[in-house]
């Protein structure tokens, strides 16, 4: 699979990751699980994207692929869930790193971002000193942020962070604007996340929750896929969007994360279509953002 520099942060990732937010539940037995994981280091996949707020998920990326560590770059997030201390606190990032190291059995995490905290908690002294720490004393190799808006804009901007995750699909084209454009000038990495908007034209009627904010948008763009269907177009489009070292596909069926690696396989989309896309978020924005 292609691969990218992670930004200047000396990691290559692939150009799809994948995203374990889908492989915490209880309802997903074991054995999927592990297909999952284990299957997308098969295919190629060298990115794992976790966060302490997904359930299982980091406790079965230590139970399945731990010992197959050199093959990826393991990504998680955190801030928050630690035990007895407040969230968002000094306390709270070395114990949620400590804990992630052992959850997930091992030595580094090779990106730790704050997930979708807002500006003044992540720009905070002892936020950042605790991350510092952290990379210093080799836990950590790159710190991050995850999120949207003006917090992801200010940490971009902060110079404190090497590596963001953010919205980007056919749906989410704000960060493409500005913020992305900027984390790229200054050598940051770029993990784009919901690139499939959550496959919301699998609704046949307007959906209730958090996909009707999706929903809305594309029946307002209007788009009509080519022939290899959605998931490539929208693959496609983010995966090969001015920046993004690599999209994060969130599955807990490897056959459709098979799909999406297929997808990269046939390269960027035509310039025409690309202008297409972009033109018709364009027009009928609404005051469209990120989704967290």
């Amino acid at each position: 699979m292609l691969s990218r520099p992670l930004g200047a942060t000396g990691l290559d990732v692939s150009v799809v990751g994948l995203g374990t937010g889908s492989l915490g539940g209880d309802d997903l037995g074991e054995a999927e699980a592990e297909e999952v994981l284990c299957g997308a280091l098969d295919a190629g996949v060298t990115l794992i994207d976790s966060a302490r707020s997904y359930g299982l998920a980091e406790e079965r990326i230590g139970r399945y692929i731990a010992h197959r560590r050199d093959e990826f770059v393991l990504a998680t997030k955190g801030g928050y869930g630690a035990e007895m201390v407040d969230d968002w606190t000094h306390a709270a990032i070395v114990r949620g790193i400590e804990r992630a190291l052992v959850t997930m059995a091992t030595d580094v995490i090779d990106v730790f971002l704050l997930h979708s905290c807002p500006r003044d908690t992540a720009l905070r002294d002892d936020i950042l000193e605790a991350l510092e720490r952290a990379r210093d004393a080799g836990k950590v190799k790159v710190v991050g942020y995850s999120g949207e808006g003006d917090a992801l804009g200010a940490c971009v901007r902060s110079s404190r962070f090497h590596a963001v995750e953010c919205s980007v699909s056919l749906f989410d084209q704000r960060n493409l604007e500005a913020v992305i454009p900027s984390a790229e000038t200054r050598g940051l990495g770029v993990i784009a996340k919901r690139p499939l908007a959550n496959a919301v034209w699998r609704h046949r009627a307007w959906p209730e929750g958090e996909d009707s904010d999706y929903w809305q948008r594309m029946h307002a763009m209007q788009l009509t896929p080519p022939d290899e269907g959605w998931v490539d177009m929208a693959t496609r489009w983010t995966a090969f969007a001015p920046g993004v070292s690599s999209a994060i596909i969130g599955t807990s069926q490897l056959g459709h994360l098979l799909e999406a690696i297929e997808a990269t396989e046939r390269g960027d989309l035509d310039a025409d279509l690309r202008k297409q896309i972009a033109t018709a978020f364009a027009v009928k924005d609404r005051g469209w953002v990120g989704r967290i």
